[in-house]
């Protein structure tokens, strides 16, 4: 039996982010959101939740070895930092004058861009 998730919903936390870890290992540790994956409700941040993989010698990677890489991070775990003070907050959505929506810090009221 596998965990249903809704469909169609709008995350939080897009690509290109600046987003901190509000719980969890890596608690207060602040970095740049490298991927979500939607479908299981998370997101990978750079340089928080480092794991170490161990690799077999292959034809792309002839010496093998361990290499660090970041796993995914559950989205609840994650807020995005507000632009103008760099402290973790809500994320709203309100249309702008061209009729697209934009996000917005709850704390601030200042625009939030993508990237």
């Amino acid at each position: 039996m596998t965990k249903q998730t809704k469909k169609g919903g709008k995350l939080h936390i897009r690509k290109g982010d600046t987003a901190i870890v509000i719980a969890g290992n890596d608690k207060g540790k602040k970095g740049k959101v490298l991927e979500v994956v939607k479908e299981k409700n998370r997101a990978i941040i750079e340089k928080v939740n480092m794991i170490t993989k161990h690799v077999k010698p292959s034809a792309n990677h002839p010496e093998g070895g361990i290499e660090k890489t970041e796993a995914p991070i559950h989205i609840s775990n994650i807020m995005v930092v507000d632009p103008a003070t760099g402290e973790p907050t809500k994320i709203g959505r309100k249309l702008n004058s061209e009729g697209k929506m934009q996000r917005f810090s709850k704390k601030t009221g200042e625009l939030i861009k993508n990237g």
